[in-house]
């Protein structure tokens, strides 16, 4: 009787071990599932921001400051050597002014080359540091390294996109050129 009631314990409690796991193991899988699905969303936050990057350099390369505006976020600030502008509005009359606002579908031959980015992302907001340098042509038309610096950045999710939220432009040397 004992040896039964024994087994019946072991038997009930082997049972009891499986059933448990068995609640437990969906449990790990959709841990592991939204644990998955936050890295995989780091990554594609990375990518859109990084494609955001790109999109300022190829519009300030293209002249094409309406777009280049549109890039940062309703309050968005740029801040650099031409000065200072908060908001998409502000920041295209401040490119208009200093540059021109005069799109130029094949570029207008100077090249801004975007590299090194470190980018920290925290939930709806992120930063970071960007190294860039500015090519133009010199006289015998071969691209010239003009300005060496980084851009401090702050970004913010506006409406679902990446938006500049702040962007500083430094030049750490400057110029380049005669």
């Amino acid at each position: 009787m004992h040896a039964r009631i024994y087994l019946s314990a072991n038997l009930w409690f082997a049972t009891t071990v499986m059933a448990l796991g068995a609640f437990a193991m969906p449990r790990a899988q959709a841990a592991d599932l939204e644990q998955l699905a936050k890295r995989v969303q780091v990554l594609e936050d990375r990518e859109e921001i990084r494609a955001l990057i790109l999109a300022y350099g190829q519009a300030h390369d293209h002249r094409d400051y309406k777009m280049f505006a549109s890039l940062f976020a309703s309050n968005g600030e740029w801040i650099g050597g031409l000065g200072t502008a908060k908001g998409p509005d502000a920041i295209f009359a401040l490119m208009d002014k200093s540059i021109g606002h005069h799109p130029l579908p094949e570029g207008s031959g100077t090249i801004h080359v975007l590299t090194n980015d470190q980018i920290v992302i925290d939930g709806d907001r992120a930063s970071s540091v960007t190294k860039w340098f500015y090519l133009t042509p010199g006289d015998d038309k071969a691209p010239k390294p003009t300005f060496l610096g980084h851009y401090d950045d702050q970004f913010i999710r506006e409406n679902g996109h990446w938006k500049f939220l702040r962007r500083q432009s430094v030049s750490d040397i400057s110029p380049l050129r005669k």
